[in-house]
């Protein structure tokens, strides 16, 4: 399914955590609502607890996205589940939990064509994340919709040569253990995902050169997707969906 997006010519829009704008990052909730709203792919972020529970969050610690204090790996699966990872973003949202990966994969079966951009925090213990996570996926036989993202260059050559699945990695200067050339990371990804900061037509022609696909990160206003677009960068993730699906309705694409 992954494989789809190889020779794509249509504008692929990623929910950045969901409908991050909008909604408690990386939680069901923001995952549910961005499906309904017409994204093509979930972008997503995993980590493990202290007992070694793959879950969905972004940050190495609990203090900004919960009303808890501390590191992420300090606290059990359980002890994560305490936590209110909703009220932050508004009184609405009291209540909500860090959902576990399983959760997340549950809520997925009913969404059959939704794409999934797997993103490993590094890490000390990121390819033990890899590992279970991996088999997670293929539990529920979701590795051919996915592609998985790091920001720690080994870490994505361990997915490409243990479990030759497809990578999204960055350009060199963003990313840790990056080995430059052609033979170094650049032969271990098969996407590379551009901030907007960085986004020009010339830096997307040269990874189109060596094959690899320009995805771009986080257009959020019509302008930004234009120019995204303008610059052949048509997979796009974002924090919100609405800016990209009103234009690509527009352009019919």
């Amino acid at each position: 399914m992954i494989s789809r997006l190889q020779n794509n010519q249509s504008i692929i829009i990623a929910g950045h955590r969901g409908w991050k704008s909008d909604y408690p990052e990386n939680t069901l909730l923001s995952f549910q609502r961005a499906i309904e709203l017409g994204v093509d792919m979930l972008e997503f972020d995993l980590r493990f607890s202290k007992d070694k529970v793959v879950m969905v969050i972004h940050d190495a610690t609990v203090d900004r996205t919960t009303n808890g204090s501390g590191k992420v790996s300090d606290f059990t699966s359980a002890e994560l589940k305490q936590l209110d990872a909703g009220g932050w973003f508004g009184k609405t949202y009291e209540g909500l939990k860090i959902p576990t990966f399983d959760e997340l994969c549950e809520l997925m079966r009913s969404y059959p064509d939704v794409l999934l951009n797997v993103e490993i925090k590094p890490s000390p213990d990121a390819k033990e994340v890899v590992d279970a996570a991996i088999a997670i996926l293929r539990r529920y036989e979701y590795l051919p919709r996915c592609v998985f993202t790091c920001f720690d260059a080994e870490v994505l050559g361990y997915i490409h040569d243990k479990y030759e699945l497809k990578t999204q990695g960055f350009p060199g200067e963003l990313m840790s253990n990056y080995v430059p050339g052609a033979e170094g990371t650049l032969s271990k990804i098969w996407a590379v995902g551009i901030s907007m900061k960085l986004l020009t037509p010339q830096r997307v022609q040269e990874y189109e050169q060596q094959g690899i696909l320009p995805w771009c990160y986080c257009p959020d206003t019509e302008q930004q997707v234009l120019y995204a677009i303008g610059t052949g960068s048509l997979l796009m993730t974002v924090n919100n969906p609405q800016p990209a699906l009103k234009i690509r309705q527009q352009l019919g694409r």
